[in-house]
């Protein structure tokens, strides 16, 4: 027995296990009755404990009709009593993400016409795929509207109807299902074939936000929350707006101006930088050549400019060159060298560095990281190795 559908605001019953059985390390269980709503149309199965035991997963062995698999953190017992209960935050949640899409999907019915066509409501941000393109005075309008349906605070039912009466019950969406199909209405505002776990009246959905929209195959996918989540991540999105208007001695509605202004400083600073990089390895480059005029180079360089300064002297021709950088705990390095040199690189990676504990590689620019200790030796080895060139 389905006692969800029954009694979808209980949180704790008793069941008789009918089956029980253990398989590739997971425990299983069906009962007489339960509380525990299977996942299945878009909503997350509910958890919580049959005697203690954890029930990790819910699901349904046929769509609809079929028994309840519980899937347990530890064994039970066939023809033992248990004592269910639900993670009742959980389950109430879920029943206000579940109304609020009935809600909404009526709502862009109305305000454009727009066919449900997917729902996923697994996690806090729910989505809805609708037939219709993109528009943000829809998405307003819709919004609207489910909100106003959450004022009205309408009683939320649930009945059987047999397949062949179904005509007689103008439904949102064709149902999936044949035989008996249960259908939800909204009084007043909507109605459609549905398996899942409501709320009594749509005011306990509310509010009801819609967070983003995008073009998603052909048509819009809106994504929602509702209820206690929508609340909690307002009230989390208004704190750090709060935070941040302090800091920048705003208003939390105009925050953009400042940071507007932060950002083009940011860009500001950053081509600055930028430029002042530039010219500080050209310098570098200019003087490790003049240092070296046999054109083979070991030398500490800043790490920020260690890649610029590479990529300078493997342009110049004849240079062979070991490039090494503190950066924290660690030393950068770069082991590179002209086109016309006759050294191989990677010879000189295995002798010289690899010893030294050398991580990293390349063919034409080897580039890597090399213990902080190694920093001197890296030099001196480089030197020795290269005495002649």
């Amino acid at each position: 027995m389905r006692l969800y559908w029954e009694q979808p605001y209980a949180s704790e019953f008793e069941a008789l296990v009918v089956r029980a059985w253990s398989e590739g390390g997971k425990h299983y269980a069906v009962l007489d009755q339960t509380l525990f709503y299977p996942a299945a149309g878009g909503q997350a199965c509910d958890t919580g404990t049959l005697n203690d035991i954890a029930v990790l997963e819910v699901r349904e062995d046929g769509k609809a009709k079929g028994n309840i698999i519980h899937v347990l953190a530890g064994p039970l017992q066939p023809g033992a009593r248990v004592q269910g209960r639900l993670d009742w935050a959980g389950r109430y949640r879920r029943m206000q993400r579940h109304t609020a899409e009935h809600i909404l999907a009526q709502a862009f019915w109305r305000a454009a016409g727009w066919e449900t066509l997917a729902v996923n409501m697994s996690s806090p941000v729910c989505t809805i795929d609708f037939s219709g393109e993109p528009d943000e005075a829809i998405i307003r309008q819709g919004e609207a509207l489910a909100n106003w349906a959450v004022y009205a605070n309408a009683p939320v039912r649930a009945f059987l109807v047999d397949e062949g009466e179904i005509g007689n019950y103008p439904l949102r969406r064709a149902p999936k299902v044949a035989g008996q199909i249960r259908v939800v209405e909204i009084e007043g505002w909507d109605r459609v074939a549905c398996g899942g776990t409501h709320l009594a009246r749509t005011g306990e959905a509310g509010p009801i936000k819609v967070m983003k929209y995008e073009r998603y195959k052909g048509g819009t996918r809106v994504y929602f929350m509702a209820g206690w989540e929508a609340l909690e991540t307002f009230s989390a999105e208004h704190a750090l707006l709060t935070r941040l208007g302090e800091k920048f001695s705003s208003s939390i509605l105009e925050l953009e101006k400042p940071i507007a202004n932060m950002r083009d400083e940011w860009y500001r600073v950053r081509s600055e930088n930028t430029a002042l990089k530039d010219e500080l390895a050209e310098r570098i480059m200019r003087e490790l050549l003049a240092e070296f005029p046999s054109l083979t180079i070991q030398a500490q360089v800043p790490n920020s400019v260690l890649d610029m300064v590479g990529k300078r002297l493997a342009e110049w021709p004849s240079v062979l060159a070991l490039l090494v950088a503190q950066a924290e705990d660690k030393v950068r390095y770069v082991l590179l060298k002209h086109p016309n040199r006759s050294e191989d690189l990677h010879t000189i990676w295995e002798q010289v560095l690899k010893p030294l504990g050398a991580r990293g590689g390349g063919a034409l620019v080897k580039l890597g990281v090399l213990p902080l200790a190694a920093l001197y030796p890296a030099l001196e080895a480089f030197k020795q190795h290269t005495a002649g060139s």
